[in-house]
């Protein structure tokens, strides 16, 4: 550590805290997102299933605790110690046991704090100040001041954020293209077999916009079913009828460990991206294997939306169905079919266990009807939707790499070390 860091408490860094309101506003359809623990993930907020508030709920519960850029999260309970950074475009509440941690940049430069609380000196404290219960371990407000840590200068605080940062945005941007890709692959699904968007063109007597060779495949009528309204000549079908499972059970074995691992919990609610895996040293029990570009469906809560393409040959546990499609041109109708809010919901209300809710694959799940085009549409809609969608696959790689470097340098430099 150079002669001019100094330990301090976050105290006499000028770094305050603020506390949340203990209350929890009632949720509404729309509105400001009401940031709660499960929402800060790898240092970021994360608002995709975040609660909604009303604009009037959100200016009460925010005259206490007002979020600003710069600003960091942290949790006292559930996940004592983990932070999250506020980023400048985003307006929000702040959830029950959850607060601001804000510095007036005198000692602390503000794009340094959201480092200074994720190094090995601030977990160091967390342990130091943990309060052990009988359900949950928590922080005490009284105690978080308190907290010493070592501080750099202001120019080597700007400097190691600057590196940091760059690293966690190349993070963020391969999540957010990720996004992207998957918004264009649904929104070609909704427009095809949900609104039926190219067959309502033709009916008016209106181009629907595609090649001729694709848009010959659609019809220019509906006909009745028991969905309702369907294009003509399409039928209803099954979901079983596109995918089928696959169950390769295997035990913990020098394959298993040489195969990334990935339980439940590693995969990210609401993406078809990969979030995480661990080393297949992990995998300990209740494992089934499973094949790069296979779907994983988390069965255990399935209202949490976890599904995502593999991006590798891994492992998992039987809390995750592995599932793949019947034919080859289903890949891509197949995996957005699955996705689907309505689906995951089917799931949920179809679950058995009061406590713990599973999802079940064969008679349950499998057996939700849909609207099933051709074989030649969805041929088609493959050559549009698979090339979007294989490309969720690599970020995770560059992610991975991006992190380890990250989480890498960040010890390093926290403690002085030279590079």
């Amino acid at each position: 550590m150079g002669s001019d860091w100094r330990i301090m408490s976050l105290r006499e860094a000028h770094v305050e805290l603020i506390d949340c309101d203990h209350r929890t506003p009632p949720p509404a359809p729309t509105g400001y997102p009401y940031i709660s623990i499960p929402d800060l993930r790898d240092g970021r907020i994360d608002v995709s299933r975040a609660r909604r508030i009303t604009a009037e709920h959100f200016r009460e519960w925010t005259r206490r605790a007002k979020p600003q850029a710069h600003d960091v999260i942290l949790s006292r309970r559930t996940n004592p110690g983990v932070t999250a950074s506020v980023p400048s475009d985003l307006k929000f509440a702040l959830g029950q046991n959850l607060v601001l941690l804000r510095t007036d940049g005198s000692v602390v430069d503000p794009r340094f704090l959201r480092w200074l609380v994720r190094g090995p000196d601030w977990w160091a404290q967390i342990q130091r100040h943990l309060n052990v219960g009988a359900v949950f371990d928590s922080l005490k407000c009284a105690d978080i001041p308190d907290f010493r840590l070592r501080i750099p200068p202001l120019s080597e605080q700007r400097r190691i954020a600057e590196l940091l940062t760059a690293l966690d945005d190349k993070i963020d941007l391969n999540r957010r293209t990720c996004e992207t890709l998957e918004s264009m692959a649904r929104a070609v699904f909704k427009s095809w077999f949900i609104d039926f968007d190219p067959v309502r063109a033709k009916a008016a007597g209106r181009d629907p916009g595609l090649p001729s060779h694709v848009a010959d495949m659609f019809p220019d009528s509906f006909e009745d079913s028991e969905l309702g309204e369907i294009p003509a000549g399409w039928r209803q079908g099954r979901l079983g009828d596109v995918l089928k499972q696959r169950i390769e059970r295997c035990e913990p074995s020098a394959d298993t460990e040489s195969r990334p691992y990935v339980p439940i919990e590693c995969i990210s609610s609401g993406t078809l991206a990969l979030g995480d895996a661990r080393p297949g040293e992990d995998a300990k029990s209740s494992l089934i294997k499973f094949a790069r570009s296979d779907l994983l469906f988390g069965a255990m809560r399935p209202y949490f939306h976890k599904v995502c393409i593999a991006p590798f040959d891994g492992t998992t546990r039987t809390t995750v169905f592995v599932l793949r499609p019947r034919r080859d041109g289903d890949f891509a109708f197949g995996t957005l079919w699955l996705h689907r809010r309505e689906t995951i919901d089917y799931a949920t209300q179809h679950s058995t266990g009061s406590t713990i809710p599973y999802a079940v694959w064969r008679g349950s799940l499998e057996d939700m009807l849909g609207v099933l085009p051709p074989p030649m549409v969805r041929d088609a809609f493959d050559v549009v939707a698979r090339p979007l969608l294989g490309q969720l696959q690599e970020p995770y790689f560059q992610n991975k790499a991006l992190t380890a470097t990250r989480d890498t340098l960040l010890p390093a430099l926290l403690s002085g070390t030279p590079e």
